[in-house]
């Protein structure tokens, strides 16, 4: 589901209730990082407990001094983040995201 290849962490499969759970206790542990990316790209699908989990890892982030930015965000995921008023509370890397 998470893999971790230096400052980049790459998350795959299914951000949805079932599983967002899990991702919310076990969070992003920086190891030292100042700066960290989460890669969606191999996201397959998503709810709105995929939002909540990115605002979650965000905060987190924050009180932790780490920069952390998303890369391949899937369409349907920001969808989600621009109905409930968030998307521009989350930081996306210079990359553009996917269509999905």
């Amino acid at each position: 589901m998470i893999s971790r290849d230096g400052d980049r962490f790459r998350v795959s499969g299914r951000l949805t209730i079932d599983v967002v759970t899990a991702l919310f206790n076990g969070g992003l542990p920086p190891d030292g990082k100042s700066a960290l990316v989460v890669d969606l790209g191999q996201v397959e699908a998503v709810d709105s407990a995929a939002v909540s989990l990115l605002l979650s890892w965000l905060r987190r982030a924050q009180r932790d001094h780490v920069s952390l930015c998303f890369s391949n965000v899937p369409d349907n995921l920001m969808s989600l983040a621009r109905m409930y008023g968030v998307a521009e509370l989350i930081p996306l890397c210079q990359e553009v995201y996917t269509q999905s």
